[in-house]
């Protein structure tokens, strides 16, 4: 007798259902200088902002951001819940809504564009950035094709791969950044702060982040040389505490003119929950005064006093006169 054997190893898993894509112009972009994604990520938000951004997060660039469409793909919350965690994030610096003005050849529509920022950003720098044409250029966003399956190919012999680095990379390593020099510099203005080359390393990022905001070196290197206690046990550990604790407010520089022939596309930030567009500094977190503050245009309630002793002998003095009439 024939016995049947089920091997159910052998099936393949099933695909993923890809995320539906938004049309061209709208739909998700990213943010340049992110941080690479780390398990950190979104850990101070409360437990549904922190599953919705770790979701939006991995979204690829062009991906529909609109409340029901992000609700059909988080089974845990509906479309009430998704709206409200969009703008807890839009207040914590992960998202803003922008209104742009596109088209060519006389015909133009106004398209929104949702904007995400793995890295938390505060109003100056949203308000600096969203001015920008780079930052709001239209760029096609349709979805990626499947790719055909592969035709099967002969074994081959399986050669070793010697990684290169290309020429260019190995060049630009040679040179340190600004940031790596200020940093290696420490320890001769002050032998407190004497940083290895791996030390410098790790906090290159953090000491970018301040040239990126206007500093130069010497800014970058009183503020972490002045009022250094007596002793400094661990250089590295000080250095990184006031490359983050004392970095400085991020200035907006003046946008450039256009060049003459470039397109102007005009862009206006739109409040994340209603959409009402207006200026940056009238939507701060994201959000118009309605929608941030939703009793605020309330009347309030005017308390009924007592009436003075003044009015009481009025009203008496007309009683009688009253009375006293024929």
């Amino acid at each position: 007798m024939a016995t049947e054997h089920l091997n159910f190893a052998l099936r393949a898993p099933a695909a993923s259902r890809p995320y539906p894509m938004a049309k061209p112009g709208y739909g998700k972009r990213a943010m340049p200088d992110q941080l690479p994604r780390t398990a950190d990520d979104f850990a101070l938000l409360p437990a549904r902002e922190r599953y919705i951004a770790g979701f939006i997060d991995q979204l690829p660039d062009g991906a529909s951001m609109d409340v029901k469409s992000l609700a059909k793909q988080l089974p845990l919350y509906g479309q009430q819940a998704v709206g409200s965690a969009l703008k807890a994030l839009a207040a914590a610096g992960y998202l803003r809504r922008i209104r742009c003005l596109v088209g060519e050849q006389g015909q133009v529509r106004w398209v929104s564009r949702t904007f995400w920022s793995r890295t938390a950003r505060d109003n100056e720098w949203w308000a600096a950035t969203e001015v920008t044409p780079a930052a709001s250029a239209a760029q096609p966003c349709t979805p990626a094709e499947t790719p055909a399956p592969p035709e099967p190919v002969p074994a081959m012999p399986v050669v070793p791969v010697v990684p290169v680095v290309p020429p260019q990379r190995a060049a630009a390593s040679a040179e340190p950044s600004p940031a790596y020099l200020a940093l290696a510099r420490l320890g001769r203005i002050d032998s407190r702060l004497t940083l290895s080359a791996a030390d410098c390393a790790v906090l290159e990022a953090l000491a970018a982040a301040w040239f990126d905001r206007g500093v130069d070196a010497d800014y970058l290197t009183q503020a972490l040389t002045a009022g250094l206690p007596v002793r400094v046990g661990s250089p590295v550990g000080f250095v990184r505490r006031r490359l983050t604790d004392k970095i400085p407010a991020y200035v907006p520089t003046a946008p450039a003119p256009p060049a003459p022939g470039t397109p102007v596309h005009r862009v206006m930030l739109e409040c994340t929950k209603c959409g009402t567009p207006g200026r940056p500094e009238a939507l701060p977190d994201g959000l118009c005064r309605p929608c941030r503050l939703p009793d605020a245009d309330a009347a309030p309630e005017v308390p009924v006093g007592r009436p003075s002793e003044e009015d009481v002998r009025t009203f008496t003095a007309g009683l009688r006169d009253l009375l006293k009439s024929p």
